[in-house]
Parts: C-alpha cells; structure tokens; sequence
C-alpha cells in the first residue's frame, strides 16, 4: 500500500487541478459484454479516454465474450493504458469483480464452493485461505476490487441467493466475513474488498429476490447488522447497499442507514457504491423519485459516492446538481477523495498494468486448486447414514451413478461462474467416483433424469438393480438471484423457483424408483439451498449435503463415499420439512401458547436442526462449564468442553457452543450460536477445548435497535450438554 502521506498530497494536488466534470466521471463506471443491451470494448474505452469515466467491470457478469484469462487481462491493461496516457489529468479506473467464490467469472481460474458451503466447514483459518487465493486471481486478471464478503443472513431459504451467503446465524456469517477479508487484506497483492448488501437483504418478503424487508429495529440490529459491523472492524474498504427497501425506505437512497447508521453509528470510512441497477430502481422500481436525476441526488446525498453502472448519465447529473446549487461541490470533493484514495492505496497510481506471464502461473495453480479442494472436502455434510450405509467398501463389484447432476459441472459449480460447460475445467462427481474406484469395480452411469424433465428412467432403475449400491445426485442447476437468467434455465414457471423446496416430479420419482430397487441408496444433493426432502429423509440409506461444491467437489464427494475423507460438515441453515413450515431458523423468538402447546408442531421442528452434520466415527462430549461463578459488562466467559474420540477412525469434529437467555427485559431468541471451533482427533483421543466468549454476545437488543447488557441467567449449550451462569450488574 502507498505511504498515506505520499497519498494525501498526491490526491490533493489532483482535486485541486481536477474540473467539475473530472471530478463526476470518478464517480460513474460502466462494464463490458453483453446484458440487457451491449457495451463493447470500444464503448468502454471511449467513455473513459473521452470522459474520465473512473470504474469499468469489464467481464463481472460472465456473459461478456471475453472471458479467456487471457482476453481479460489484455482488455485491462488496455484500459488502464488509455487511462493513464490517454486522459488529462492521467487517473486509472479501478476494475471491480464478481468474485463470490473464488474468480469464477474468468476461465482457467480456481472455482471454489459457494459460502453455504464453505460456512458448514466452520474453519476461519480456511476461509482466510479462500480470501488470500481469491485476491491473488483477481489481481492476476487486472482487477482491485472484489464485490465480497458477502455479510448477508439468509433468513427465508426460497431467496435465490441463499447460497452466495454463510447461512443463517448472524454470528457465523460475520465471523467467516471478517475471515475472508483478513485473507483478502493478507494476500501478496493489493485487492480491496467490498462488504454487501447492506444493511438487510436476506428475508426479503415471499423470498422474492430485491422484495421489501419489513423489520423492526431490533430485529434489523440483532439479526442483520453483525456481520457488517464485523467486517468495517476487519477494515473493510468498500460497502454495497442492498436492492430492497427496508421499512419503506428503499437502502440506496437511505441516508439513516447509509450515513446515520452506517457512517456515524458504526464509523465505516470507506467508499459506498451503488448495486449494478440500484440507483435507477428509486425511480424505476421503488417510484420513491420522480427521475433519474432526482433518484441520484436522493441516492448521493443519502451517501452513496460511486454510481457503479451510472456512465455518463450520472456525471451530467453530478455537474447539473452542483450548478443548481443542490449539491455542495465539497460533498463531491469528500466522495472523490475516497476513490482516489482507494485508487492509490491499492497501488495503481503506482503501476497498473498485469504482467501476461504472471497471470498464467497463478491462475488455476495446483496450491490454489488445493485450497478449494480443501474447503469441498470440509463443507461435505453428511444428513443420515442409516446402517452404516457409508462409507462404500472398497470391494464393492459395481455402482450406479444417476441424476441430473451427477455427471454436470455447470450444476456443481453453482452461479457466479462460466456458464459454458466448454470454459469449465474440474470434477464431475461421476468423474470423481470412476477416478477413485477399484480397477475391478464397474461404475454404470444412467441420467435418468433431468432438473425438471424426466428422462429415461426405466435404465436407471435397471441398473440399480443389478448394482451393488446406487448414487442418486439430485438437487439444482445454475442461476442467479431470481433463478435466471432465462438462457439457461428456461421457463419461470420450472425448478428451481422460490414457490418449491422440494424436488421436482421428475427427480422426486427417480429416487423413489430407484430405492424401490432395495439397492444401498446413497442421495447425493447439489443445490444451493436447503431443500425440504421429507420422503428422502425417511426413505433413503445415506443423505450427503454437498451444496455447491466447486469445480473440484467432485473429487471431495466421491472421497467421502468411499471414506477417504471423513465428513464433518455442519449445517449453516435449517432444512426444512416443506415450504408450509417456513420459517424455520435456530435463533427463534419464543411465544406463549394460548390454547396449549402443539407437540406436533413445535416452533422448531426442522427436517435437520442448524448445525447438524454426522460423522463416520463418534464423538462424547463430557465436563462442559463454565470456570467463572459470575461475569458482568465487558467481561468474557471462560468456557471449556472435554471432546473424545470414541470411534474408530480419525476424524474433525466441529464444537459449536450456543448461548442464551433465561429471561430479559425484552423478548430474546431462544439460543444464539455464539462460538465453534474445528477439533481434530485420532481413534480414542480426548481434548479439552476452551472458548474465551465475550459476555456481549448475551446483550440484550433492545425496540429501538440498541443493544446493551443485563443481569441474569445466561445458558450455555453444546450438542446435548448445558450448562449455566450468572449476568450480575455490579
């Protein structure tokens, strides 16, 4: 990073020299490819040499054309070419990307799990690691700029975006943020991080994507702003707004939660910039201003400074406001001096350009490769292993290997990624079960099904007769947001949709005809939310929850088959029975009984509880306490928990220590997940595990979003042992 003396004076001296117009490109940005309508290379290259425009994003939606490695780092260094020789005053852009799990967006790059997944991993350390390689790709492509962490809480698993988030307790989603931002910080280049979507995005209403979010206060400051507050601590650079409006205030032209709240309450420092659409949906979608220059002045004086697709339009904007005297030109000084600062701290002042043989050697290296086939093996979740049905043994004469996504990467890799199964270089998990079997063990592949269609069944079920045990791979395919875009998964009206959590007829009666078979049956789900499988769960031998596993996942699934990895995954969200007994979330707020108590239908009654994940040796958890007789305001808990390995195969266990209150002054959830940690131990190894629990993750959030600590009974739980202790106020 540039001295931050040699960077005042340097930005300095350019706002001094910089014109009205200069100084409003700084704010606007454009992209290059293909979406609702084109912008070609040419149209980017123009607006930035004929008018300074200060961001392009020149291949973060994936369906631009250029998307080789090497197409993307000549159009960069371009770009910066044109910038820094072809303008005035001689300012770089700065290229933001879409970087959700790992640089997905260009080929030859590392793709990892997406974060449900990486979240039932549980290991900060990982997802470090996962920051510190995404940094790396991203700067090896020309970019400074990853639009992640992403600190959403997802709160409604029919949200098409469940699986860009790191579940659903605000307290693992802030901790893995933190971690990919320390690893992003970490890593050997300059890459800035942009922390989204603030404030609240997460249960949006009928889990429709961008819909409003109607929250109280308290439940807006308990349940959604710990992951940011998290981040802005790890020294976040930049934050994205969300799309919705929260309370009736669309977040874009917010300015209580983007300065108020934001800025004064929670001290961010850094730059805001706009959602790709989110400014022109003031006035589009939220009808809240009447055009689009009203909808950029409620948007900048809310405080947003960078319009991210505002192109020239916003700069004409930008210049009209502050001729007409509504917005005061040091206001455009104070944003402008955040860009340039941004600009200079992440070096390109200094040197913009990608050296072409540096890119080839990291892109895709096998250490990186090795990282997320690390995170795919930590995120396997095992759901039910009903007679030890798993792990397979090595001796078995032949598998059927069947479903939708058993042989289809662009599935595995999940949104956010190449969508052309040509551009996709990785594992299919029928690929990684016939790489790993015996020599004289016959794998029989059948699809038998698609996502949504049916296919021929008969074969499959054919095959699994003959078969010695069957790998049922079910789940979802590839979308973004709403389940689009439409060139690749169709109609509205298919799966996956927010109106359907369970699986489609199709695959539904393929798992069925194939258990009938009374094959071994191993269900196999790659999906991107938790999916609501009552029939499965009740029916099949073995469950595995694979989430989106990466280019590489297929490797991790087929180890855990055949018990080269023993899976330890945990669930970071509830699943469901159906759609009916939504919402269903470990962190619920108790309620009175008027006419007594359902027993059948209890607050909580998931399919699988939040944190559930078996493993295929056993773990007794024995002497949990807590070594301190009372605790008061700004003190920790000293916690501790005796962990044996009572099985016989090694294993990683993930202790997860909840907390709650007996009563307060409010109504409180009935349990919090307040701190974990990954513990590895061999065949009859125990170990005693401390956690050093900040008393302030028991305070009490009060109606008006305020939080502060109570006396009182604080309960502590992990697994099935409970333990106790007094909150006093001395």
């Amino acid at each position: 990073m540039t001295d931050a003396d040699e960077t005042d004076d340097h930005v300095d001296a350019l706002l001094t020299e910089m014109t009205l117009r200069e100084k409003a490109a700084q704010l606007a940005g454009t992209y290059v490819g293909t979406m609702d309508e084109t912008r070609t290379i040419e149209d980017a290259t123009r607006m930035v040499r004929e008018h300074g425009i200060g961001f392009v994003t020149p291949f973060g939606y994936g369906a631009s054309p250029h998307r080789d490695a090497e197409d993307v780092v000549e159009i960069a260094n371009e770009l910066q070419r044109v910038a820094r020789d072809e303008t005035r005053l001689g300012i770089p852009i700065l290229i933001p990307v879409d970087a959700i799990h790992g640089n997905a967006y260009v080929a030859e790059t590392t793709v990892f799990p997406h974060n449900l997944g990486v979240a039932a991993a549980r290991d900060r350390s990982l997802v470090e690691q996962i920051g510190s390689v995404t940094a790396r790709e991203v700067a090896a492509t020309g970019s400074s700029l990853t639009y992640g962490p992403t600190c959403d809480v997802a709160r409604d698993p029919r949200w098409g975006r469940t699986f860009e988030t790191f579940g659903e307790s605000p307290y693992l989603c802030g901790e893995l943020a933190a971690a990919k931002a320390r690893g992003i910080h970490g890593a050997s280049v300059d890459v800035a991080a942009m922390a989204k979507h603030f404030p609240a995005y997460g249960e949006p209403e009928r889990g429709e994507d961008a819909a409003p979010v109607d929250k109280s206060l308290s439940s807006l400051y308990r349940d959604f702003l710990p992951p940011f507050e998290n981040v802005i601590e790890a020294g976040i650079e930049g934050i994205m707004p969300s799309y919705n409006s929260i309370n009736g205030e669309p977040s874009h032209g917010s300015r209580y939660w983007l300065t108020d709240v934001l800025r004064e309450e929670l001290g961010f420092d850094g730059y805001v910039a706009s959602d790709w659409h989110g400014i022109d949906m003031l006035h589009e979608n939220h009808h809240v201003a009447q055009t689009q220059a009203d909808a950029v002045y409620q948007s900048f004086t809310a405080g947003i400074d960078v319009h991210s697709l505002g192109e020239l339009d916003h700069v004409d904007h930008i210049v009209s406001l502050v001729e007409a005297g509504k917005i005061d030109d040091s206001a455009v000084d104070t944003a402008v001096r955040r860009v340039l600062e941004l600009k200079a701290d992440v070096g390109l002042f200094d040197d913009p350009f990608v050296v072409p043989e540096d890119s080839r050697a990291t892109l895709g290296s096998d250490d990186h490769r090795d990282v997320a086939l690390d995170a795919a093996r930590k995120s396997m979740t095992l759901l039910k292993n009903d007679g030890d049905c798993l792990p397979f043994d090595d001796d078995v004469d032949e598998i059927l290997v069947t479903g939708p996504n058993a042989d289809e990467l662009r599935h595995q890799v999940g949104g956010w990624s190449l969508k052309d199964p040509a551009e996709l270089d990785g594992t299919t998990i029928r690929a990684g079960i016939e790489s790993l079997v015996a020599p004289e063990t016959t794998v029989t592949y059948e699809r038998g099904a698609g996502i949504a269609d049916a296919d021929d069944v008969d074969a499959a079920v054919s095959a699994a007769a003959d078969a010695d045990a069957a790998v049922v791979v079910l789940g979802e395919n590839w979308y973004l947001h709403e389940f689009g875009p439409q060139d690749v998964n169709g109609p509205t009206d298919r799966f996956p949709n927010r109106a359907q959590l369970a699986l489609p007829d199709a695959q539904q009666e393929l798992l069925e005809a194939v258990v009938a078979t009374g094959t071994p049956t191993v269900l196999v789900l790659v999906a991107g939310r938790p999916l609501a499988i009552p029939w499965a769960a009740e029916h099949v031998d073995a469950i595995l929850q694979a989430y989106y596993p990466g280019a590489d996942g297929g490797i991790a699934v087929a180890e855990t088959l055949f018990g080269e990895h023993n899976p330890s995954g945990k669930l970071p969200i509830s699943v469901p029975r159906s759609e009916g007994h939504l919402p269903v979330r470990h962190n619920y707020l108790p309620h009175p009984y008027p006419i007594g108590e359902d027993e059948h239908l209890p607050s909580y009654d998931p399919l699988w509880a939040f944190g559930h994940g078996l493993s295929y040796t056993t773990f007794e958890y024995r002497n949990f306490s807590v070594h301190d007789e009372s605790v008061s305001a700004g003190e920790s808990l000293d916690v501790s928990v005796t962990l044996a390995n009572t099985g016989g195969r090694a294993g990683e266990e993930v202790v997860q220590v909840f907390g709650g209150r007996e009563s307060a002054s409010v109504v409180t959830p009935v349990e919090e997940l307040v701190e974990f940690r990954r513990v590895t131990l061999e065949p009859g190894e125990e170990r005693t595990v401390r956690f050093d629990i900040p008393v302030d993750a028991f305070d009490v959030v009060r109606p008006d979003g305020t939080r502060r600590f109570e006396a009182g009974t604080l309960t502590l739980r992990t697994e099935s042992l409970e333990t106790s202790i007094e909150a006093v106020d001395h």
